[in-house]
């Protein structure tokens, strides 16, 4: 805009001495109130001191006015510009050459008000000449479809037409469009709708050039069959609805094939792909929709949603085994310490009434007797254990009270340990719902595969959060320097197989596991989005002038049902679990890795035990007269 206001700084505008028709401001104040928006009016003339006055006069109590002679300074500019009415008179020098210069805004922001000061005086030309020279003097300008620009035809005194006229596109004819007349002091409506864009929606059978991503050759063959869905499914949804958006709006289309989206080049500081030809103003529509990035909102402009799908990591529950100690699961931590409780009690009352054993003559004779429970917490709490795992003791006390006590935890334990075994069994067979958010997915040992796409590989390798490029940097990223992107069936394959995460479109990811998984494979899917994007926009040119008209179409398709139906047909939504839950799954090393794990570890424990023991022996045999055991031999019973 800059360059643009230099060359208005160069222009001049000399005085012209015709005099306008008085009617003229008051005409211009009546087609304001009914346009209702502007509050600023800018007038850039040559008139004489009379008619500046007469406008001044007319509109200094209700709009901001400015007046712009040879003494211009810059073209009016502010954050409301849709609020400034422009008005230019073509009988002043180099008024061809300004509006030559504003270029967009003649048909983005600004209104503009065209006269020629000549046609507006008591002797005016006849209404069709006044028509053919506006028509031929504008002909070449950006007068598109989203303008509103106003012409004044004087029929006769206190009687005017006010036209508007636009263009379909940039080399197309002008089209003249009656807005009201004024006559006998006021101003009627000839709208038949007031939106201008809804009046205009009808594109007269004007070509737009939509670009169209592919990245599949086969594709071009099969956009409106509904064969392999699940290829450029997103470009296949967008091309029917790009076509239904042309129809409704009167137009043609030329396709342009491109094989990306679009990503900036650094080295070239330029946009490559669908996105390039929309900046480049060499394409009108993105038929297949982008992603919303920061980075794009300079140079495109985004309309509607028009595609309801995302890329995520898919993946099937694993066992709980695989993030859960499910010898751990059963029980509640209350229950654990109430178990620990019980064993607690139980092995110290046996000590008690044990001990109390030993103070009866009955009793002492046999202490010695390997079959009697001894008097020591040792004893009695190896007994409770044993029982807690339900494998018995071989010492039993011999008092009616001690063996209640044994009696009654064998009881309760028995019970708990069913409870236990009936639990793990279960556990064993249950998948895991641990995984839920990115963090999980990285720590988890599920393996990663990638959809080899190009917007894939862009965002994979250009993520910037720490727990995605970690993702990237740990699970597709390999040390060889080769990468996890796969094709899709490879990559649904290995869902299949289990513990693997692949990234992939939902709705494509989920067509082919449809129609390749068994029912029962079908459950326990699980799914963690990774893009940081919200779901794809139909895209547009920056500052289009069929903006307006592209938005009024895509949410006429998507109030009529037509983009519900067209997404229903192309996209596959999550297949249902019918198959029972999933088939049974054998226990494998995974399962079982905490007991193996007690067992290695109880087994060294033993064994350190076991040689310390021995070197201890050993010691004290050396250095000392001392021997811890007696023979059997000289054992005997003490009277």
């Amino acid at each position: 805009m800059k360059a643009e206001v230099t060359v208005l700084l160069v222009m001049c505008f000399c005085t012209i001495t015709t005099a306008f028709d008085p009617t003229v401001p008051e005409v211009l104040r009546g087609l304001l109130k009914t346009i209702r928006h502007p509050l600023q009016l800018s007038i850039v003339g040559c008139w004489e001191e009379s008619t500046r006055k007469q406008f001044f006069g007319v509109f200094k109590e209700s709009y901001l006015t400015l007046y712009t002679d040879d003494h211009i300074s810059q073209l009016p500019e502010d954050i409301n510009r849709h609020q400034i009415f422009m008005v230019v008179d073509l009988s002043c020098p180099n008024s061809i050459e300004l509006l030559e210069s504003v270029g967009k805004w003649l048909y983005i922001k600004y209104r503009w008000l065209i006269l020629w000061s000549a046609f507006l005086n008591d002797d005016p030309p006849d209404e069709d000449t006044q028509m053919q020279f506006y028509v031929q003097s504008l002909a070449d300008l950006p007068v598109l479809v989203s303008s509103e620009v106003f012409l004044f035809i004087k029929r006769g005194t206190d009687h005017f037409l006010i036209n508007q006229i636009y263009k379909t596109g940039v080399s197309s004819s002008l089209v003249v469009e009656l807005f009201g007349t004024w006559i006998n002091g006021s101003l009627i409506d000839e709208r038949n709708l007031a939106v201008t864009s809804t009046r205009r929606l009808n594109l007269r059978g004007h070509t737009l050039r939509a670009s169209m991503v592919v990245t599949n050759p086969e594709t071009l063959h099969h956009l409106t069959d509904y064969k392999d869905k699940h290829i450029d499914t997103i470009t296949k949804v967008n091309h029917v609805l790009t076509n239904h958006l042309i129809e409704y709006l009167g137009a043609h289309v030329n396709y342009s094939v491109v094989s990306s989206w679009g990503y900036y080049n650094t080295s070239t500081k330029r946009w490559d792909g669908m996105i390039g030809e929309l900046s480049h103003r060499t394409a009108d529509l993105g038929a297949s929709p982008l992603f919303f990035t920061v980075d794009r909102i300079a140079v495109i402009e985004y309309i509607a949603m028009t595609s309801a799908t995302r890329s995520k990591f898919i993946f099937r529950s694993p066992k709980l085994s695989y993030t859960e100690n499910v010898f751990l699961l059963p029980f509640d931590d209350i229950v654990w310490l109430c178990i620990g409780a019980v064993v607690l009690l139980a092995s110290g009352l046996l000590l008690i009434t044990a001990m109390a054993e030993t103070h009866l003559s009955s009793v002492r004779k046999h202490s010695r007797d390997p079959s009697i429970l001894q008097p020591t917490f040792r004893d009695t709490l190896l007994m409770i254990y044993g029982a807690t795992c339900q494998q018995g003791s071989s010492s039993l006390p011999r008092s009616f009270s001690a063996r209640t006590i044994t009696l009654i935890a064998f009881t309760v334990l028995m019970f708990l340990y069913g409870c236990y075994s009936a639990n793990i069994v279960a556990l064993l067979q249950s998948p895991s719902t641990k995984i839920r958010t990115l963090e999980d997915l990285l720590a988890s040992r599920l393996k990663f595969g990638v959809h080899d796409t190009v917007f894939n590989r862009h965002y994979f390798s250009h993520a910037t959060e720490s727990t995605r490029q970690a993702i990237y940097e740990r699970k597709i990223r390999q040390p060889s320097g080769s990468e996890n992107f796969v094709t899709l069936e490879q990559g649904i394959d290995q869902i299949r197989r289990g513990l693997y995460a692949f990234h992939v479109e939902q709705g494509v990811g989920y067509k082919v596991i449809s129609e390749t998984y068994q029912e029962d494979e079908k459950c326990g899917l699980q799914e963690i989005q990774y893009l940081q994007v919200i779901d794809p926009y139909y895209a547009i040119q920056k500052d289009s002038a069929y903006k307006e008209h592209v938005k009024i179409g895509l949410f006429r398709l998507n109030e009529h049902g037509i983009q519900y139906r067209e997404n229903s047909n192309l996209y596959t939504k999550k297949p249902k679990c019918t198959g029972g839950g999933g088939r049974f799954v054998p226990v494998s090393l995974v399962d079982t890795e905490p007991a193996i794990l007690v067992i290695v570890w109880g087994a060294g424990l033993s064994a350190v035990i076991f040689v310390a023991e021995m070197i201890f022996v050993k010691i004290m045999n050396r250095y000392h007269d001392w021997r811890p055991f007696r023979p059997v031999s000289q054992l005997a019973y003490v009277n």
